[in-house]
C-alpha cells in the first residue's frame, strides 16, 4: 500500500425518498487531492440488522487538477456511529481502501486513507 493519509468533511446535507435508501452529501479535505465532494447512497439490501452497504462519487479539484472516483463499501452501525469501509476506483488510476466514521449528531465523516500500489 501507498502513504496513508486522512480525509475529514462536514456532512452537507441527509435525506431519503423512500425511507429505506438514505442519500448524503459531504464535503472536505482530503490531502493532496485537496477540496473534496462526495455523494453516497446507503441502503440494507440483505435487510441486516445495523449494517449494509453504500455506493458514491467523488469529485476533487486541487488548483486546476480534478479527480473523480466511484465509492462502494459497507456501513455498520456501532454505538452512536456508524463505521465505513470503503474501496474506490479513482480517475487518476490509484484504488483506494479507506476506514471511516459518519457521526450523523456532529455531522462529520473521517476517513484513513491508504492507495493500493
Amino acid at each position: 500500500m501507498g502513504e496513508s493519509f486522512e480525509g475529514n468533511f462536514n456532512v452537507d446535507a441527509m435525506h431519503t425518498m423512500d425511507g429505506s435508501n438514505y442519500q448524503i452529501a459531504a464535503s472536505g479535505e482530503a490531502s493532496e487531492y485537496g477540496r473534496v465532494y462526495l455523494s453516497y447512497t446507503f441502503s440494507n439490501k440483505l435487510s441486516l440488522n445495523e449494517m449494509g452497504e453504500f455506493t458514491g462519487y467523488a469529485w476533487t479539484q486541487n488548483g486546476e487538477d480534478i479527480v473523480t472516483a466511484t465509492l462502494q463499501g459497507v456501513w455498520k452501525k456501532n454505538g452512536a456511529v456508524f463505521d465505513m469501509y470503503t474501496f474506490d476506483a479513482v480517475s487518476n488510476g490509484v484504488i483506494n481502501v479507506a476506514t471511516g466514521e459518519l457521526d450523523l449528531v456532529n455531522k462529520t465523516m473521517k476517513f484513513k486513507v491508504a492507495p493500493l500500489k
